[in-house]
């Protein structure tokens, strides 16, 4: 059998990069950035107000007080984006809003707070140093300053950071399209009636909101029958919209295993036995030299971890980000464990964090049903215990590496 680390190596080294598009900002949410941006003015593009008050020379003020204060004449008021007072000279002052350009001459703003608020003449009651509430050009960003590197997600304050330095559109590694679908005679549409012998889809839906979890655009595709001829042509079909395939069931030794019997010799296709609980049968190539194709286990604990194990790093990698799977966890047993040596196994759990005491690693208690169809103890799981290959046995009170469920 394969290693986990074998499979996914050569999953690694062949998923294509997608290639970079130039996108409005707001379509660009959750793709990765292509290229660096630079600043091309400085942020702030000039000296403006921090706060609602009054522009002045500070030397003007520095005798203020409560008891004392000084008062100055109002020539006028500085709105944001008003250019209309362009200086002030000592013994004057004029009235600035929040983000108002500093007058020429002003080397401090007053807070209405510390004044009477007069609009022809205003008393103040406090001094201030020169700079004081002044939002300095450049400090928060020099003029050609890397604002953004390439590789990093695009989410809110990023997207917020291109806009601040004028960027209209943005050149990204769009968010891979990925088809999911499953196979199996058995299967029907949730909403549906079932007869004896069937069950409802659960893995496609499950797989395409994975997908969205893992940066990508999900669609779900129809179950599909085990009927060769329509498994090859679905998988074809999809081909004009999908950057990525995944499909679940028929990969294993069954006479129906229809995914495998069609798929093989296909392209660069590979089905291989990996060590591992759950997931053991696995599939992986580029079917038309470009467009890789996951086959998965068709038992829904299996397809999941499969998933979260070699589809999600796969994913980042198609956007030139890191190729990491889910973040890992240190955390105590609550109770023994046992593993079949020579695999890698990954056993449901719930986390919590013990109350109070030194060690704050979170509490691992494996879930009761560990079976790989049994769907009801994953979802209310919220982490995988990864059992190494060469462990047996661990007694409650060992320290584990838990993968965090998204």
């Amino acid at each position: 059998m394969k290693s986990v680390e074998e499979h996914l190596s050569g999953i690694l080294s062949a998923v294509p990069l997608l290639a970079p598009l130039d996108i409005a900002l707001l379509d660009a949410e959750g793709a990765s950035l292509a290229e660096p941006v630079t600043a091309p003015v400085p942020l702030p593009p000039f000296d403006n107000s921090a706060m609602d008050g009054y522009a002045v020379c500070a030397s003007d003020v520095m005798a203020a007080s409560p008891e004392t204060p000084v008062s100055l004449p109002v020539i006028g008021d500085v709105m944001a984006g008003d250019q209309a007072i362009s200086a002030i000279e000592p013994g004057l002052c004029a009235r600035i809003m929040t983000g108002a350009p500093m007058p020429a001459g002003a080397d401090a703003v007053i807070p209405v707070e510390w004044t009477d608020g007069g609009t022809v003449r205003v008393n103040i009651a406090r001094a201030a140093p020169p700079g004081h509430y002044i939002r300095r050009a450049g400090e928060d960003v020099r003029a050609g300053q890397v604002v953004l590197e390439p590789g990093v997600r695009l989410g809110a304050a990023q997207l917020g950071m291109l806009a601040a330095v004028g960027r209209g559109r943005v050149p990204v590694r769009p968010k891979p399209r990925v088809v999911v679908m499953s196979t199996g005679s058995e299967l029907r549409e949730p909403g549906s009636q079932i007869a004896p012998g069937q069950i409802w889809d659960s893995n496609s839906f499950m797989l395409a909101v994975a997908v969205r979890e893992a940066g990508g655009v999900g669609y779900r595709q129809a179950t599909v029958a085990d009927e060769s001829d329509k498994v090859l042509e679905t998988i074809k079909d999809q081909l004009t919209r999908a950057d990525a395939i995944i499909t679940t069931g028929g990969v294993s030794m069954g006479a129906k295993d229809v995914v495998k019997d069609v798929l093989s010799g296909l392209g660069t296709m590979e089905f291989s036995s990996v060590a591992m609980r759950p997931g053991k049968p696995q599939g992986f190539g580029l079917i038309d030299g470009i467009t890789p194709i996951f086959t998965l286990p068709g038992n829904p604990v299996s397809a999941y971890v499969s998933f979260q194990v070699f589809v999600r790093p796969a994913l980042r990698a198609m956007q030139g980000l890191p190729p990491e799977s889910l973040p890992t966890v240190p955390a105590v047993l609550t109770q023994e464990i046992t593993s079949p040596r020579g695999v890698r196994h990954y056993l449901r759990t719930r986390l919590n964090r013990p109350p109070g005491g030194e060690d704050q690693r979170y509490a691992a208690t494996p879930a009761e049903g560990q079976g790989s169809h049994q769907l009801a103890a994953l979802s209310s799981a919220d982490g995988l215990i990864v059992v190494l290959e060469d462990v047996e046995r661990l007694p409650a009170g060992a320290r584990v590496d838990v993968m965090r469920l998204p």
